[in-house]
């Protein structure tokens, strides 16, 4: 029986991922920063591990107690929407630790036992920022783009293996917690300069033609694991669909 491991499930994509390869037969190694039993439902083939993935013990300690594992879905990660002039470098770098370092770090550490295996599968959920520009995303699309070019050169080097690195692309989705798992106040990074910028914008995101459910991209992981046919981006929702066939 296979088994995944996905970083960032205590919410949105990461909690309905897990619960989306439970419901296949799959055994599930759900890690958090702070693990909740209130999640699932009492069932066998879930193990909720704690997991912090900007630190390198946590990280080990982690895969150690996961045992062998068939697939990693890197899809821990935090947000941050505002004026680029307006955002502290401190908190950049703390983007950058989760989003990039984080996935990074995570990749390393499963590598060897995929790599000796000769099978296995990397998924790195990224965003649609990387398919379009968007505005009041400056540091966000950095922390995301980076992953996009680190997952395309990975897959080259680990495909010699038999190991398949993957992204997937999830479009903006109103009900997942983008906005609440950063300790940054988004009013505080629009400055007074930018208001009249910012609101229309923001009036925008309030009404969207097009989003993506956590659904979505449970099924966008999906087929990224399942897909032998060489595939490397996965787009998943309407709007970030919509956005990768127009780029």
């Amino acid at each position: 029986m296979n088994t995944i491991l996905i970083t960032g499930c205590s919410s949105g994509y990461g909690l309905e991922t897990a619960r989306h390869f439970h419901r296949q037969g799959w055994n599930v190694v759900a890690t958090m920063r702070r693990p909740r039993n209130d999640l699932f439902s009492a069932a066998d083939r879930i193990r909720i591990l704690p997991l912090d993935v900007t630190d390198a013990e946590s990280i080990a300690e982690a895969v150690a107690a996961a045992g062998p594992i068939d697939v990693l879905v890197n899809n821990a990660g935090i947000g941050v929407v505002g004026a680029f002039e307006a955002t502290p470098m401190a908190h950049i770098r703390k983007v950058f630790e989760t989003n990039t370092f984080g996935t990074m770090a995570m990749t390393q550490e499963v590598i060897p036992q995929m790599r000796a295996r000769r099978s296995g599968a990397i998924v790195n959920v990224t965003s649609s920022v990387t398919l379009a520009p968007m505005p009041l995303a400056a540091a966000y699309t950095a922390s995301k783009q980076a992953i996009e070019g680190f997952t395309g050169s990975l897959s080259h080097e680990l495909g010699a293996f038999g190991v398949r690195v993957r992204l997937v692309e999830p479009g903006y989705a109103p009900t997942t917690r983008f906005a609440a798992n950063t300790d940054i106040d988004v009013t505080a990074l629009i400055p007074e300069a930018y208001a009249g910028f910012a609101a229309p914008i923001f009036e925008a995101y309030a009404r969207p033609a097009m989003t993506t459910k956590e659904s979505d991209v449970a099924e966008a992981v999906w087929r990224a694991v399942n897909d032998t046919t060489g595939e490397l981006r996965y787009a998943a929702g309407d709007d970030a669909v919509a956005l990768a066939q127009a780029s």
